[in-house]
């Protein structure tokens, strides 16, 4: 497949790639915020701020000095300076959660913005929530089942149909990840991926897309090749990782560390 990754202009500075803000992470979740924020640093974006409880703050400053914090009470300051919004990755479906969802939709009005993991839950719970126009969202058979009030047997036996359908009533982009992920664009436009395995199975494996996504998104990539991007290299980095070691063995993790090998594999 031939893609176009964004150009990187030698005369730049880490604000030239874009400023991501990444609401993840709660108590018993903060490993989704990691993931996420690392993989759009990794992916090319030059600042991801963190927005998390506490608790999340303090496991993920833990492992990384890459990342910059923001405290909730500073969401919506942070959202007029940023320039892309990922949310969902790990922050439960708790009420307080669905506040702070809320909050940071209404609030990134035409921002580039990611939705994923328990951001589509509380989507689906909440019936009133009214989505900006950029908006990709990102459901597993599952999660999209919920969006749209059915089985999940129903949305496999066709996940292009079930695709559209998901743009339609959402009017996004929609990646509906499966062994062979859907990418559907506003305009109804189709693209199957065929890259990735049995890999990709595993905890956190969305939380690292979500996060590919929101990068590409940051460095002026359009909503649609930004999704069939990131599903391309995240698959992509899949493969990579389990030729050392397994479909097996694999980690969230490994998929990160490969992203840069995935870059060079298309360009």
């Amino acid at each position: 497949m031939d893609f176009k990754l964004p150009e990187r202009n030698q005369n730049s500075n880490k604000g030239t790639f874009g400023k991501v803000l990444n609401v993840a992470g709660s108590k018993y979740m903060p490993g989704a915020a990691y993931l996420s924020s690392i993989a759009a640093l990794k992916i090319g974006c030059g600042y991801c701020f963190l927005a998390s409880d506490f608790s999340v703050i303090q496991a993920v400053s833990a492992q990384t000095q890459n990342i910059v914090f923001i405290p909730f009470k500073d969401l919506k300051k942070q959202l007029q300076v940023s320039n892309v919004l990922a949310i969902g990755c790990g922050i439960s479906t708790s009420l307080r959660a669905k506040n702070i969802f809320k909050t940071a939709i209404n609030y990134a009005q035409q921002l580039p913005t990611v939705i994923d993991a328990d951001g589509l839950n509380i989507l689906a719970q909440e019936k009133k929530i009214k989505l900006p126009d950029n908006v990709i969202i990102t459901p597993h058979p599952a999660e999209a089942a919920r969006l749209l009030q059915t089985k999940t047997e129903n949305i496999l036996k066709d996940t292009e149909k079930s695709a559209r359908e998901l743009t339609e009533k959402y009017n996004c982009v929609t990646v509906l990840k499966s062994h062979n992920t859907v990418v559907c664009s506003k305009e109804k436009e189709i693209y199957v991926n065929n890259t990735g395995n049995s890999a990709l199975a595993k905890a956190g494996s969305g939380d690292v897309l979500t996060g590919m996504i929101a990068g590409l998104l940051a460095q002026k990539t359009d909503m649609f090749n930004a999704a069939k991007i990131g599903v391309y290299l995240h698959g992509l980095c899949g493969e990579l990782a389990s030729a050392n070691k397994t479909e097996y063995s694999v980690m969230a993790v490994d998929l990160i560390e490969k992203i840069p090998e995935a870059i060079i594999k298309i360009t």
